[in-house]
């Protein structure tokens, strides 16, 4: 498992376009791709799931990835959430 934590910079947050970009994202690998804030987390894959954590800007949270592809995906979700969140 790899992972990074990343400040989100985007002004409203983790909101409906954002979490349905990132489930997008996270649905093309064979990886798991898995965001925590806090104790809560929650699959990348699943909209309602990122969205209920409640991610405002500012907010620091960890990516995690788990699978055969992790290296791959870890450098492609943050080049993701640099140019989007």
């Amino acid at each position: 498992m790899q992972s990074f934590e990343y400040v989100i910079k985007d002004e409203v947050g983790i909101h409906a376009r954002p979490a349905g970009n990132l489930a997008k994202e996270a649905k093309k690998y064979e990886s798991v791709v898995t965001i925590k804030k806090g104790e809560k987390s929650a699959a990348a894959t699943k909209l309602m799931a990122v969205m209920s954590l409640g991610v405002k800007c500012g907010d620091t949270i960890t990516v995690e990835v788990e699978g055969a592809d992790e290296e791959a995906v870890v450098a492609e979700v943050k080049a993701f959430f640099e140019n989007n969140l």
